[in-house]
């Protein structure tokens, strides 16, 4: 695509054509103090998500500060024009939903020195599972474990049975 910007991290104009959903891989420190992690992410092209102090905030009040726990988890991530850098806009990635959060979360983000704002994470419904026989033989196979699976999709009690064995 000839509006790609050329950088080794997902940025905010990735995200001008909408919002993106990610499944976190992998999370890694690094040695910048202005960005010291990297979430790397299912399709990301080693351009992983570094995640502004004020979403890294986020992040932990979700979640926690264990960031290997985050891996298998979810965001929802989108472009926010009003985001300021240096007193300027110039837009940034902030997160709207997250996996692993059973209700809509309020969370207080630092904007700027002394102020904070609310901000709600809204949950990221867990998809309803297709195919039942596939993913037994999944477990069957030993490529998932039933943990997985039910971590991944929104099971009925009936597929519950049918997947414990």
């Amino acid at each position: 695509m000839t509006i790609k910007p050329k950088t080794d991290q997902l940025n905010a104009d990735d995200l001008i054509g909408g919002a993106k959903t990610i499944r976190i891989r992998d999370v890694k420190a690094t040695d910048s103090e202005v960005q010291p992690v990297s979430i790397y992410f299912d399709g990301d092209n080693n351009k992983p998500y570094k995640p502004s102090l004020g979403m890294r905030r986020v992040l932990v009040s979700l979640w926690g500060a264990d960031a290997k726990a985050f891996i298998g988890r979810s965001l929802t991530l989108y472009r926010d024009d009003k985001v300021k850098f240096g007193g300027i806009e110039v837009g940034g990635i902030r997160i709207s939903h997250a996996s692993h959060i059973n209700e809509p979360t309020r969370v207080l983000e630092t904007i700027s020195r002394g102020k904070r704002r609310p901000l709600t994470i809204e949950p990221i419904k867990k998809p309803k599972i297709r195919d039942i026989e596939k993913a037994k033989e999944a477990i069957l196979e030993g490529k998932y474990t039933f943990d997985q699976i039910n971590q991944m999709y929104e099971l009925t009690q009936n597929q519950i049975e049918k997947l414990k064995l």
